[in-house]
């Protein structure tokens, strides 16, 4: 019913409705509304009701509200902070010192995170006070941090994947399975980085400082134990099969719960910190699914899918070539949106044409989050230079933007990597769920 120049203007119109401001929800829902009232009037704007209904109440969504209050119980209850410490005990040694420990402290944080806005905030409040004490090149301090946050979208538990896989209808417990081998990957690579970097240019890291003893060493390795055994707790029990990945997220917010207690910090004003934060950020995103599930259900009743799939079907190129043609696209679209407006307003177009080339929907959820982490740190409109630079309340962005051009290049190291080699994305997933 629609020819594919009408949806690519449709595309062309939501994305210059976001370039304007508007709000990410309400862009996707003029969009659809509009489509629909131009081809049926108003008769397709009565089942909207009953889809927003019938798209928040599943129970998989349930997860997003939970992942993101156990995070925030434990960054309010001071796990990040005495995470971030025990890190740099061992991880200074190497050549870059501290600045690995954001590196590594951003990727255990994102494992009970799932966000990666927050780890760039919650580690970025950690770590400048800490480098402020030393002679650090703060461009390479406000790089790592903000490089390192974007494995908060990666590593699971990711909302991220979550939201794609309720778009796409992809197994969230293999999507977060797949995440763990690319993201420590990307997380090598940011540390390989450094310290080529510190050797070539020992100015980066400062002055070498004196190594932690052994026994300071040793005693702070326990306040590595609560992250690590949320992540136990919640993808243990995925994987196992004992859970779904909406039960594993209510074990790990009751986990984070009884630890923080025990250090004697949970109290009725962190709960009731942590709840509406938590509320902020959820009813932000479940707002941004309903829009997408409308838009999603417009373009199908006009038939924008199958004319999508006809077209590029038409094309007759080569599958590695049309990826390669999304990884420029992405590219492009990451220097003017934030990662999840980029995800949404793509997969109804992108999704068809992926399944029509036989590309692994598994596989393409987590080259699509890659994209995505390559867009938080894109400027003009990365959403971790923004936080991070308010975190850091000094100086430009500039410095942050300087920052994180070396590890642009491990990202897109990764995108090639996982493009030559789809074992790195599959074999985890096939290993644990068959």
């Amino acid at each position: 019913m629609l020819g594919i120049e009408g949806a690519f203007f449709g595309l062309a119109l939501l994305l210059g409705l976001m370039f304007l401001g508007l709000h990410i929800a309400t862009a996707l829902f003029a969009v659809a509304a509009l489509g629909s009232w131009w081809f049926f009037g108003d008769t397709m704007f009565r089942p909207f009701g009953t889809m927003m209904w019938g798209t928040l109440n599943n129970f998989l969504l349930v997860a997003i509200p939970l992942f993101v209050f156990m995070g925030e119980v434990l960054v309010r209850g001071g796990v990040t902070e005495r995470m971030y410490r025990a890190l740099s005990d061992w991880l200074n040694p190497l050549p870059g010192g501290l600045l690995h420990t954001n590196i590594a402290a951003s990727t255990v944080f994102a494992a009970i995170s799932g966000s990666s806005v927050a780890t760039a905030a919650t580690i970025g409040t950690v770590a400048f006070p800490a480098f402020r004490q030393r002679a650090y090149r703060e461009s390479w301090v406000a790089g790592s941090v903000a490089s390192g946050a974007t494995l908060g979208i990666l590593i699971p538990p990711s909302i991220n994947l979550i939201i794609y896989g309720a778009l796409t209808n992809n197994s969230i417990g293999r999507l977060f399975t797949a995440g763990i081998l690319p993201g420590i990957l990307l997380a090598l690579f940011f540390m390989t980085v450094i310290v080529v970097w510190s050797v070539l240019d020992p100015s980066v890291a400062g002055k070498r400082e004196a190594i932690a003893p052994w026994p300071q060493r040793r005693e702070r390795l326990k306040d590595l134990l609560p992250p690590l055994i949320i992540f136990l707790f919640v993808m243990g029990s995925i994987y196992a099969g004992w859970a779904t990945p909406t039960e594993a997220a209510g074990v790990g917010a009751v986990a984070a719960m009884v630890l923080v207690g025990v250090t004697g910090r949970l109290s009725a004003t962190l709960m009731k910190d942590a709840m509406l934060a938590t509320v902020r950020t959820t009813a932000m995103t479940l707002l941004i699914l309903v829009a997408a599930f409308y838009l999603n259900f417009v373009l199908g009743v006009l038939g924008v899918p199958n004319k999508v799939s006809a077209f590029v079907s038409g094309l007759d190129l080569a599958p590695w070539l049309m990826m390669v043609i999304l990884v420029v696209l992405y590219l492009v679209l990451g220097c003017f949106l934030d990662a999840l407006t980029m995800m949404i307003a793509t997969i109804p177009i992108v999704w068809p044409i992926v399944q029509l080339l036989g590309f692994d929907g598994i596989w393409f959820g987590i080259f699509l989050v890659i994209m995505c982490e390559l867009a938080l740190i894109t400027p003009p409109v990365g959403m971790n230079l923004y936080v991070v630079q308010s975190v850091r309340r000094r100086g430009s962005i500039s410095t942050v933007i300087v920052g994180v051009l070396p590890f642009l290049g491990c990202i897109l190291l990764l995108v090639a990597l996982i493009m030559a080699f789809p074992a790195i994305v599959n074999w985890l997933p096939e290993t644990f769920h068959g």
